[in-house]
């Protein structure tokens, strides 16, 4: 199973509260008294050096402090994780949810050690909670799904995050192993290709074959049973998908646009079948930009859809064609209608902010990000590019430095990191600084080459 790295339950937090407290790690801790401050932090830095036994007597000490606070709880599971002694680390995982149920970090806590001690049963049912946070952790889901073999729950479930977040390697692999057992070859495709045989002019057939197809994700097929449809019985809804492909390979642009606006209004004709029309014509537009006006009205179809992601899709299209304010309103459209913290859609709206040199709203969203996501270091970037555009040094000398920890073999973000350190010292009015960043910078460039 390939498990989510965890980076944030694993750092070394001595020296960075903001990471050790947020709902993407507990925060502002109110310390109760000077001793438990001086506890808490000295639990900090004995688990930074790896002495786990001495951090969880720091930790009792604070718990007897204060029993209700579940950072400490958590910190102490985290210890105990560390040391591998599973079950000791579950119950203070559990004390930490019991006492703020609405903290993922503390279910993920409980998470890990179902799934270091193969607990898969507890690992199902805590991830189904977390999943309530944030629902790209439906992945981890489906592994645990394939290694328990419950294919069924498997692949709907790679069914649901196909169809909201894109297909994945992983998941395509899951996919395979799935629908090579023949049980989940449904036995009512052949059934119905012999009834078509048997009777060529009876719509339902196709269409039911073709639903079947699109339902397994197997659109090349859908799209061949709909090719065979339109020469059996022209006048179909779902004949025109066949229609229109061919339209649009003879170049009559007119029939294939008549074609697709029939396809995208039929109530008939399944919503995965309707996307590949609007890409294929999306390819045909990046070609012949004179009909940017009939995709604009393509797109409309779409508006109420809560099931395609058009919006990000015709964003990326602009974004392809340098039309950067195009690409900014359709960014914005997608995470307004879908999920506001998506990484993929925020990182493409973050380049075509700077591309646009919209530098003002990429700051505000990076730095709201990065409360999402504190160990994404390509947030941390963008905040400090934007600070530092914004003129802001001394905000971008803070946040730069912090996210440079989080670049992991990535020679060019991490040369980046350092141009924009340079550029905030030069800010500040440090020569020095500046050009010892630049340096470095292009050291790992060198090094890339």
């Amino acid at each position: 199973m390939k498990k989510r790295v965890l980076i944030l339950l694993l750092l070394v937090l001595l020296g960075n509260t903001t990471l050790v407290m947020a709902q993407t790690e507990p925060e502002d801790i109110a310390m109760a008294t000077d001793e438990y401050q001086d506890s808490f932090y000295e639990s900090l830095k004995q688990k930074g050096i790896e002495n786990y036994d001495k951090a969880i007597v720091s930790l009792e000490k604070c718990i007897k402090l204060k029993p209700n606070d579940a950072v400490a709880y958590f910190e102490l599971g985290k210890n105990y994780l560390a040391l591998k002694q599973y079950g000791n680390a579950q119950p203070a995982f559990e004390k930490a949810t019991q006492l703020d149920p609405k903290n993922k970090w503390y279910w993920l806590g409980i998470y890990d050690v179902s799934y270091e001690t193969k607990n898969y049963p507890l690992a199902i049912e805590t991830i189904q909670k977390i999943i309530v946070f944030d629902e790209e952790y439906k992945d981890d889901l489906i592994s645990l799904y394939m290694i328990t073999n419950q294919y069924d729950k498997a692949l709907l479930t790679i069914n649901e995050m196909n169809d909201k977040f894109g297909k994945s390697e992983d998941r395509d692999r899951y996919k395979m192993q799935i629908m090579s057992q023949g049980k989940y070859q449904n036995a009512e495709i052949t059934n119905l290709i012999d009834q078509i045989k048997k009777n060529p002019k009876e719509e339902s057939n196709y269409v039911n074959l073709i639903f079947l197809y699109s339902k397994a994700e197997e659109t090349d097929k859908a799209v061949e049973v709909a090719k065979q449809l339109a020469k059996e019985i022209p006048n179909s809804e779902w004949g025109q998908v066949s229609l229109f492909k061919g339209y649009l390979d003879a170049n009559q642009a007119d029939k294939a646009i008549k074609s697709m606006n029939m396809i995208l209004s039929s109530s008939k004709i399944d919503t995965k079948i309707k996307h590949r029309t609007l890409n294929e014509f999306l390819i045909y537009v990046n070609k012949n930009p004179q009909y940017a006006p009939d995709l604009e009205k393509a797109i409309s179809y779409f508006d109420n859809d809560p099931n395609v992601d058009v919006a990000k899709e015709i964003g990326k299209f602009y974004h392809s064609k340098g039309q950067y304010e195009n690409a900014i309103k359709y960014y914005e459209k997608d995470l307004k209608a879908n999920s506001d913290t998506d990484r993929e859609t925020n990182l493409l709206l973050l380049e075509a902010y700077v591309q646009a040199k919209q530098f003002e709203p990429m700051t505000k969203r990076a730095m709201n990000m990065i409360e999402v996501y504190p160990s994404q270091s390509q947030f941390y970037y963008y905040a400090g590019l934007g600070n530092n555009k914004l003129q802001q040094f001394k905000n971008a000398k803070t946040v730069l430095e912090m996210g440079l920890d989080y670049v992991v073999d990535d020679k060019t973000l991490e040369a980046n990191f350092n141009i924009q350190l340079g550029e905030a010292y030069n800010g500040l009015g440090d020569a020095k600084k500046k050009e010892e960043y630049f340096l470095k910078a292009n050291e790992l460039l060198k090094q890339k080459k």
